[in-house]
């Protein structure tokens, strides 16, 4: 038997448990940097490595070798007779699911079964966030209740897989007008995700604009401001790397956002340090963009993946929150 688990910490709480099987857990962060349709794996592999190098201060080469072992791992599931998918609610990992089941259903499967357990909540945690919550006991207690993955489900996969690296967003809107419900907490997650787009008002996406708008509110540390975003925005399902990338963002441009004090190293990856003394000033160019009297695309332009699509002054998308709906 082989388990997949969206992270190390919920699976090295499954090996507590002594759960029957080899453990795996899957390190990808797909809800940031380019998942462009159309690549070959070996191009797949050294775009994701150069994200992942570049944004989290990992090495380049050490980050494709682990790409690769992770594409070798899962090419292992020939030699188990059932693979256990461990996800949970949040957009973070309904993507990485998502990738997974599409990566599945491009097989010819007879042989091992596939079984999922999806949680958006568990008696007696509230506000819960995810399996890494869980102790051995409990996250024990979810193995029988694990459900064969369905052709539905399979098929939900590629086609939200697939929008979702589209070159064109309209694509995740198409997916959402139709029947979502085998994945039960994917469609709730492709809406916060295309609320990512800057929005009509400010040119701010939903995550930075929470940020500004937090930290404004008194959240001037990270150690501050990373639960309360948590709290405010649980269906991203961000870790602290994703927040301090989407931070970082906002203080690089021509006409910065943020400033970023107590900061050893902006270029690399976010370390213990940093988490207890970096510390947060909106400038006056931040502030006029949350009051929306200035926009962010017009002052500093715009050069970002979400997903499939580049962003770029001339394939500009946003976000409308009144018609909830892209306009181009």
């Amino acid at each position: 038997m082989l388990h997949i688990h969206n992270g190390d910490s919920s699976a090295n709480t499954a090996k507590e448990a002594s759960l029957p099987g080899d453990h795996f857990a899957f390190r990808e962060s797909l809800i940031t940097g380019p998942t462009p349709a159309g690549v070959s794996h070996q191009e797949w592999r050294s775009i994701r490595a150069q994200h992942l190098s570049e944004s989290y201060g990992v090495d380049l080469h050490e980050c494709e070798q682990e790409l690769l072992d992770q594409e070798t791992r899962l090419g292992s599931f020939s030699g188990h007779d059932e693979v256990v998918l461990w996800f949970e609610h949040d957009l973070f990992c309904q993507t990485n699911l998502v990738y997974l089941l599409n990566w599945f259903a491009q097989l010819e499967i007879e042989n091992p079964k596939l079984s999922l357990i999806c949680i958006g909540e568990f008696p007696g945690k509230e506000n819960f966030r995810g399996l890494g919550e869980l102790n051995a006991q409990e996250m024990a207690s979810l193995f029988p209740k694990r459900q064969q993955i369905t052709p539905a489900q399979f098929t939900l996969g590629e086609v939200a897989w697939q929008a979702y690296c589209s070159p064109d967003p309209t694509e995740i809107e198409k997916a959402l007008a139709a029947d979502t419900s085998a994945l039960p907490f994917l469609g709730h997650a492709l809406q916060a995700h295309l609320r990512r787009f800057p929005a009509t008002g400010n040119g701010l996406g939903r995550i930075e604009n929470r940020a500004l708008e937090l930290i404004h509110g008194g959240a001037n540390t990270f150690i501050e401001l990373f639960p309360r975003f948590g709290d405010a925005e649980p269906v991203y399902g961000l870790g602290d790397a994703q927040l301090w990338l989407a931070l970082k963002r906002l203080k690089v441009d021509q006409h910065p956002l943020l400033r970023i004090k107590n900061e050893k190293d902006g270029g690399g990856a976010l370390s213990s340090e940093v988490v207890h003394k970096a510390e947060f000033e909106i400038t006056e160019a931040g502030h006029s963009v949350l009051r929306g009297e200035k926009d962010q695309v017009e002052l500093n332009g715009v050069d970002d993946w979400l997903g499939g699509v580049h962003l770029s002054q001339t394939n500009l998308w946003r976000w409308d929150d009144e018609t909830e709906a892209l306009v181009s």
